[in-house]
């Protein structure tokens, strides 16, 4: 395992590092704008099963991803509606997380088994640029076990993984804080899944009738 300072180091040394981690199928820790996130690449599918493992992470609960760039979503979903696109306009980068339709190709993995897949551009941190640098989407689900709270520093990751990561990103402690609001829009109208960071009322034009 290697852990890389994102404070001793040229920021375009440790992207670089975790992207040839990701593109080798391993498993990254790295720091977003609330706690650590684990990622890996999202067409590959052991390092997607040696995720799970690790989380102990029930089979039925997908893994989110992110992006950094909306063009992107063309290998993630077979379509984007108007209402989708006006969401990303207004709230991409930041706290949104868009469950769309996903495509039949995408590992069960990503969609436990429910033809959707969950993404957003997260907003300024090192895991935006992270998504910016790798140009494929990658997962996004909290750095920890599940049921255990999410790490907000290197010394709890490795308290909950040891050294079974291939690369961990210290950006010190992050800030914590609401996780991003999970938004469906499969549908004729947008649902909420989880209220996050960015309240309803923010979005209130969205859920009005016409």
């Amino acid at each position: 395992m290697l852990i890389m300072n994102v404070s001793d180091l040229p920021e375009d040394k440790v992207l670089q590092e975790a992207i040839h981690t990701l593109l080798s199928g391993g498993v990254v820790a790295y720091p977003t704008e609330t706690f650590y996130g684990l990622g890996v690449k999202f067409d590959q599918e052991k390092s997607l099963e040696r995720l799970y493992s690790l989380k102990k992470r029930p089979i039925e609960k997908a893994l989110p991803l992110i992006i950094g760039d909306r063009e992107l979503l063309s290998q993630l979903s077979p379509s984007v509606g108007k209402t989708a696109n006006s969401l990303i306009e207004q709230f991409w980068p930041g706290p949104l997380t868009l469950v769309l339709p996903a495509l039949a190709s995408l590992s069960r993995y990503l969609t436990a088994g429910s033809h959707t897949v969950a993404v957003r551009i997260p907003g300024d941190s090192f895991a935006l640029r992270l998504a910016r640098a790798a140009k494929f989407p990658i997962t996004a689900t909290s750095a920890n076990v599940s049921g255990e709270p999410p790490a907000a520093d290197v010394k709890t990751i490795i308290e909950y993984f040891n050294a079974s990561l291939d690369l961990i990103i210290d950006g010190g402690i992050t800030t914590g804080g609401l996780p991003s609001t999970i938004l469906d829009v499969t549908g004729d109208r947008p649902r909420i899944l989880r209220e996050g960071a960015l309240k309803r009322e923010h979005m209130a034009a969205y859920f009005m009738p016409g």
